[in-house]
């Protein structure tokens, strides 16, 4: 496969599609050891060397983020009304990356964000059952019966009752709101917010800590990403 210089650049980060052309034209980008012939050259990714200002640059065809969702921004590319998840990545961030799923905008968590289609079509697709777990503050005390309703299936007035989802109680010393975890096995619209008021509870708050074996790395504040290990990347393509 080969592509322009000019966009294999701009893919890696180094800047915008303009200003690549500018750093062509300064003679700060060799291939193979020698200046670039123009930003229309085309290069071979795992075989042309491509350095800027001496610093060589490998191609990656897909990247894969964690990112810490805040609360307040929308599981989404572009918002007229709102600020999207993609607004805490740089300007001259890579091209075509997008959430996979998507989380409401006062939920907040996990989220993968990657340039990767398939790989996002087989953690969403209804049949794979990637389960997601979240951590959630509710308004009252769970019981027994609202467990074993949880892990039965619960009608939130669609045409099948969800699936077996399962439901626990955490301790919560020194708050006035019970906090449970819940692990669910599909994707529904404000499904967990559904499941809570079909038995007569409510979410107070919402957070995703993980997505088929990916989990939240806590060292994140909020609004912050980190690239994927090898491992994560490998659990989750399993």
């Amino acid at each position: 496969m080969q592509i322009r210089l000019d966009k294999y650049l701009a893919d890696m980060g180094v800047g915008t599609r303009s200003q690549v052309k500018q750093h062509i034209r300064r003679k700060q980008v060799t291939v193979n050891g020698e200046f670039s012939a123009g930003p229309e050259q085309k290069v071979t990714p795992g075989e042309d060397v491509v350095s800027f200002q001496g610093q060589s640059i490998p191609y990656a065809q897909y990247e894969y983020y964690l990112f810490y969702k805040p609360k307040g921004c929308v599981s989404a590319t572009t918002d007229n009304c709102h600020k999207t998840v993609l607004d805490y990545f740089p300007e001259n961030r890579r091209k075509g990356l997008f959430p996979v799923g998507r989380l409401d905008i006062d939920t907040e968590g996990l989220l993968l964000i990657t340039n990767d289609g398939a790989l996002s079509h087989n953690l969403l697709a209804p049949g794979k059952h990637v389960p997601k777990t979240y951590y959630a503050e509710v308004l009252n005390p769970v019981t027994e019966e609202d467990i074993a309703q949880f892990a039965q299936g619960i009608d939130i007035g669609e045409a099948k009752p969800t699936r077996p989802a399962k439901l626990a109680p955490l301790p919560g010393e020194g708050l006035p709101t019970a906090q449970v975890e819940l692990t669910v096995t599909e994707g529904k619209f404000h499904q967990v917010k559904r499941m809570f008021e079909a038995v007569g509870n409510e979410v107070l708050c919402l957070k995703r800590v993980s997505m088929g074996g990916l989990e939240l790395d806590e060292s994140l504040s909020p609004g912050e990403y980190r690239p994927l290990t090898d491992t994560e990347l490998q659990k989750i393509r399993r």
